[in-house]
C-alpha cells in the first residue's frame, strides 16, 4: 500500500467521524477522497460516496433509533419525496448529461469537471453557512408545528442534489429539521442521519443497473468510515456543536479551495 493509499483510507474513518458527530458533512469529503486521493473517474466517485454514506449512516441511524432520537413522522415526511428526485436522477439524469458538457470553440468542459465545479460549488456554500450561522437548540417552526408541506419540497430539492454530485446533504438537512421541524438540534442530527442513509441507497440503487463496483475496494473503505461513525458518536457528548459546525466549516472551505485551484490548473 503506498502512502497515498494510506492517507485514503486512514480520511474513511474522518468520513465516519463528521457524520458521528454533525449528522452530516462527511458525505462531501469522499467524492474528493475518492477522485484526487484514489485517482477515481468523477461519476463513478459519487456512486462510491452514496454507497459508503448510505451504509455509515445506517450503522448510526440504527444506534439513534435505539435511543429514540429518531422522529420517524418527519423522517418520512422528508424522505420519500427524495426517493423520487434521488432515483430519476441518479438513474436517468446523470447517465443523460452529455459529455462534454458545454463546448464553445477551443473551450470545453467534460461532464466530470462540471460534477466536480458543482460539487465545490456547494462546499463552498454549506462552508459559509456553517461558518457564519450557530444553530438553535430548539426549532423555530410556526407554533411549534412542524411545517410537513415546507419539508417535503426541501426533500425533492435535497433529493436532487443528492443525486446530481453524490453527497447525502447533511449540511442541508439538519438546519431543515430545526427550522422547520421544530426538532431540538440532538434529535434533528439523529433524524438526519437516518434520512442520509435511505437517500444514499436510493440513488446507489439508481446507478448499479450501469456500473461496475470495486467491492475489494469498497467495503474496506466502508468498514473503516463505519468505525468512525461509532467515534464520532461517542465524541459528540464532549464536543460543543457550534464550534464542531465552524471549525468543520473552514475545513470544507479549504478543500472546496482546493479542488477548484486543481480543476482551474489543468486548462
Amino acid at each position: 500500500m503506498s502512502g497515498q493509499e494510506f492517507i485514503g483510507y486512514a480520511s474513511a474513518l474522518l468520513v465516519g467521524l463528521v457524520i458521528g458527530l454533525a449528522g452530516g458533512g462527511g458525505s462531501i469529503l469522499t467524492v474528493p477522497i475518492f477522485v484526487y486521493v484514489f485517482g477515481i473517474p468523477t461519476v463513478l466517485a459519487t456512486t462510491y460516496s452514496l454507497f459508503v454514506v448510505g451504509a455509515t449512516s445506517l450503522v448510526g441511524s440504527l444506534n439513534h433509533i435505539w435511543q429514540k432520537k429518531v422522529d420517524l413522522r418527519v423522517t418520512a415526511t422528508f424522505a420519500l419525496p427524495s426517493f423520487v428526485s434521488i432515483y430519476l436522477s441518479r438513474r436517468f439524469l446523470v447517465p443523460a448529461l452529455p459529455d462534454p458538457l458545454f463546448q464553445f470553440n477551443t473551450f470545453v468542459l467534460p461532464k466530470s469537471d462540471a460534477i466536480l465545479y458543482f460539487f465545490a460549488t456547494v462546499m463552498i456554500l454549506a462552508a459559509r453557512a456553517m461558518i457564519q450561522s450557530a444553530r438553535p437548540e430548539q426549532g423555530e417552526a410556526a407554533d411549534g408545528n412542524p411545517r410537513y408541506g415546507a419539508l417535503a419540497l426541501d426533500g425533492l430539492a435535497v433529493g436532487l442534489l443528492t443525486g446530481t454530485i453524490g453527497a447525502g446533504g447533511g449540511f442541508l438537512i439538519v438546519p431543515m429539521l430545526v427550522l422547520m421541524a421544530g426538532l431540538p438540534i440532538h434529535r434533528a442530527v439523529a433524524t438526519s442521519v437516518l434520512i442520509i442513509a435511505v437517500n444514499s441507497f436510493v440513488g446507489f440503487m439508481g446507478d448499479i443497473h450501469h456500473t461496475d463496483l470495486d467491492w475489494n475496494f469498497l467495503l474496506p473503505f466502508t468498514g473503516l468510515s463505519i468505525v468512525g461513525i461509532f467515534v464520532g458518536m461517542y465524541l459528540a457528548r464532549f464536543v460543543a456543536p457550534d464550534r464542531l459546525k465552524k471549525g468543520f466549516g473552514w475545513f470544507v472551505l479549504l478543500v472546496a479551495c482546493y479542488m477548484i485551484l486543481k480543476e482551474l490548473s489543468t486548462l
